[in-house]
């Protein structure tokens, strides 16, 4: 049969038409074999941020240095930021100094190296934001890019950091200084809406499981993990999930949820992606955001069908920005009820440990890899819009830690977690924990492409006698959920488990609200 550029039957390549768009990247310049380098992202960024005057209101675009990768590249986003005008807000008088942030989007993109269309999609969005011509969006809401988050694997062409980790696990234990980079990003902005841009791989296993090759333009998720908000998720689906569906087929691009298919060749199971609370998506639904994941049709494809890959995220972009600026009001009301919710939850009702999706079943399209005709299965799919708890147990009213756990607060600050040290003598009553198993699990929320452990243990009732200079982390603070998901040890990507925290004799679940002194760790 005919081949096409993708090194497939050419009716397949046909379902992927070039868009008739100019996009002024480098990976676009005549010629141009590879995609933009480091070097040349960082002179657009700080070139942007010194050219660009913005709408009828002046608009402060920054660079935002994030740190440095493991090899010394550095991580730097671009805010497009605007201070809230003075006058008064819910009647209260205010100045330009203390007047509040407006509602924050983050989009970020390539915490997966070989994954390049986001960068250039974010590149191509930066210009046309500090260009103007989206007045609508800056008149209501920041906006921060991060074009590339994993500058190391982007240089190597490769998914991982520079040392084998797989930066998207990393949102808990904050291994890599890539997810510290981001941590910090969304523990000074506290974004209302997340965007994070993937490309998916194409044929391989897929097309030998299924017998067809994948034929979305873009996959969709949002946050899908235990202890999410509700109406967080109801946003999700209605202020933007729906609004993409529609952008994306108005452009002619395909799109479906995000699914992903194990290693097993015998498994020709679907799963809607991990529901773990590491997962990027995820740790930032934990956060009281909405939490968005694009995944465009590109891993392995290499420079093939690029154009329309950078126009299928560029839609989605523009998409999410303009209905974060249409809801900007509602964005805000829902993160300031959700917040004062989850504060109220501390020391009643149940909180999850681990959850997993819901076995089903679920009509997908393929592609015949003949033909190129569209191809109708039924397949076992693994839903995570409805999980299922696997373990859950009694939401304490915090956690101590001992005072030599200083790393665990020092990754919870990280994480803008607020934990308070205790400032004198006194006795907590608590649950401790006593471990009765452990267990590698590959792939795991581990340092590098290893094995992590998951813990299993009992709890055990406890007067703690404690001392001045240990740790208290209450659950009455928004962020509650993140702190939850890091210091319950049976949790898929624990600090106990994971070494962070040293000893299980040295935290505990708070049971009383603290009737002690303490103060705000600086």
């Amino acid at each position: 049969s005919v081949v096409g550029p993708s090194g497939g039957p050419a009716a397949v390549a046909a379902r992927f038409p070039e868009p008739q768009v100019t996009f002024g990247t480098p990976a676009f310049e005549p010629g141009r074999t590879g995609f933009t380098t480091n070097e040349e992202l960082g002179a657009i960024v700080h070139g942007l941020a010194r050219s660009a005057a913005i709408g009828e209101h002046s608009s402060e675009v920054t660079v935002i240095p994030l740190g440095a990768s493991q090899a010394g590249a550095p991580i730097e986003a671009l805010a497009f930021t605007r201070p809230v005008p003075p006058g008064s807000v819910a009647g209260i008088a205010i100045s330009a100094a203390t007047a509040p942030r407006r509602p924050t989007v983050v989009v970020l993109a390539a915490q997966h190296g070989d994954e390049p269309a986001g960068t250039e999609a974010l590149i191509v969005l930066a210009q046309e934001l500090a260009a103007g011509r989206l007045p609508g969006v800056l008149d209501r809401v920041d906006v921060v890019l991060l074009p590339r988050a994993n500058p190391d694997g982007a240089a190597a062409f490769r998914r991982e950091a520079a040392d084998g980790s797989d930066i998207n696990r990393d949102h808990l234990l904050l291994h890599t200084p890539e997810a510290r980079a981001i941590a910090e990003l969304m523990a000074s902005f506290a974004p209302l809406v997340v965007l994070d841009l993937h490309e998916y791989p194409v044929g391989g296993a897929f097309t030998a499981k299924f017998g067809g090759v994948q034929r979305f333009d873009a996959l969709l998720q949002y946050a899908m993990t235990g202890n999410l908000a509700p109406f967080v998720t109801k946003a999700a689906e209605e202020w933007f999930r729906q609004p993409l569906l529609a952008s994306l087929r108005k452009a002619g691009l395909s799109v479906d949820w995000y699914a992903t298919a194990s290693a097993d060749p015998a498994d020709r199971t679907l799963s809607m992606g991990s529901v773990a609370p590491q997962v990027g998506r995820n740790a930032v639904g934990l956060r009281n955001a909405v939490s968005l994941l694009v995944e465009t049709r590109g891993g392995g494809l290499g420079r093939v069908d690029l154009k329309r890959r950078v126009q299928a995220h560029l839609v989605a972009a523009t998409t999410v920005l303009a209905s974060a600026a249409g809801h900007a009001d509602d964005l805000t009301k829902l993160r300031q009820f959700v917040d004062r919710e989850t504060i109220a939850f501390a020391c009643q009702g149940q909180v999850v440990i681990e959850a997993a999706p819901t076995p089903s079943e679920y009509g997908y399209t393929v592609i015949d890899p003949s033909s190129g005709e569209i191809r109708r299965l039924t397949v076992a799919w693994e839903s995570a819009l409805q999980l299922r708890t696997l373990k859950s147990r009694s939401r304490p009213c915090g956690y101590w830690l001992a005072p030599g756990q200083t790393e665990a607060v020092r990754r919870l600050r990280l994480l803008g977690v607020e934990v308070r040290q205790i400032d004198e003598l006194g006795e907590l009553r608590a649950e401790g924990y006593r471990e009765i198993g452990r267990e590698a699990v590959a792939g795991g929320p581990a340092a590098n492409a290893g094995a992590a452990m998951r813990l299993k243990v009992q709890t055990q009732p406890a007067l703690l006698d404690v001392a001045a200079g240990g740790f208290y982390v209450s659950l009455e603070q928004p962020l509650a959920h993140l702190a939850v998901a890091a210091l319950e040890p049976e949790a898929p990507a624990s600090f106990a488990a994971n070494g962070v925290i040293t000893d299980l004799a040295s935290e505990a679940r708070i049971l009383v609200r603290p009737q002690i002194r303490t103060t705000a760790v600086p």
